[in-house]
């Protein structure tokens, strides 16, 4: 989310930096001809976000599965040139890793990471594309305008989030943002201390800066999941990005932002894996 602007003139392009990436193997006997899988966090996270389900899972599935700190976050070097750091230059950090594999990858994309996806297929190709509570192609601005109006007390608190302002989140209160209330208080609190500032640059890129201009998209089979009690993107919004791409929509009616760490994280991940069984030789066609 964006929540207050700095002052931004011109960016030279950044210098890759080295990326933490987090890899699970599946067994020998167990392992799919299926493409690799390439997950992408959200904004204020990292690669931790998917290894704490996602990843071991769908290794046991069979599937290679990957994630990415986007530079200045986890452990990827450039925390030092965070704020300069903008959507274009997330999308070199997941080409960096798409280039290291033998194979294109699904590549899943969480929120702002939704965003870093779409932006990647403007310039280049992946097997196939899962966009979850994803920022949608038409920015943030909607979404900051609904929680500041509609609940502008969580709006202070992620924006202390952003601020670094730590000491002043109430968690209970800022989770609300990103978890259901059946979350374990004690988990939702250690997710929430792990969250870090965002940079500000790709959260104007996000908001007006650098929308998806899907004319120079390179589409391939997509599927967009969405959730019920999502306080920064509405079902409509979830539909509309659906409708953009013409992809497959499933919603899930009684799950947060944060599906990869929610209660019911295996719903999602049970969607996704049968929609890559489903669709594999569509989803192998298009790792040649």
């Amino acid at each position: 989310m964006m929540f207050g602007f700095f002052g931004f003139g011109s960016f030279a392009a950044l210098e890759q930096p080295e990326l933490e990436v987090v890899h699970r193997a599946p067994a020998a006997e167990n392992r799919r001809d299926a493409p690799p899988l390439l997950f992408v966090h959200g904004a204020y996270a990292g690669a931790w976000c998917w290894d704490e389900h996602f990843l071991p899972w769908f290794a046991e599935q069979g599937f290679d599965a990957y994630a990415v700190s986007l530079r200045g976050h986890g452990t990827s070097h450039g925390r030092d040139t965070l704020h300069q750091a903008g959507v274009r230059d997330y999308v070199a950090d997941v080409h960096n890793v798409v280039e290291s594999m033998d194979r294109r990858p699904v590549i899943v994309g969480h929120s702002m990471g939704g965003m870093v996806v779409q932006k990647y297929l403007e310039q280049y190709e992946a097997a196939g594309a899962v966009l979850m509570a994803s920022v949608p192609p038409g920015g943030l601005s909607s979404s900051v305008m609904r929680l500041m109006t509609s609940d502008p007390l969580l709006f202070a608190q992620i924006s202390m989030v952003q601020g670094g302002a730590r000491d002043l989140v109430d968690t209970e209160n800022a989770g609300r943002a990103i978890f259901s209330d059946d979350l374990d208080p004690v988990l939702r609190d250690g997710y929430g201390a792990r969250m870090q500032s965002e940079s500000q640059r790709a959260l104007m890129d996000m908001t007006f800066m650098d929308l998806p201009r899907r004319w120079r998209m390179h589409i391939p089979p997509m599927l967009v999941l969405g959730a019920g009690r999502d306080a920064l993107f509405s079902i409509s919004e979830v539909k509309r990005t659906a409708r953009n791409y013409r992809a497959d929509l499933q919603i899930y009616p009684d799950m947060a932002h944060a599906m990869m760490l929610e209660t019911g994280w295996t719903l999602p991940a049970r969607e996704i894996r049968d929609w890559i069984i489903e669709r594999s030789d569509e989803l192998l066609t298009e790792t040649v």
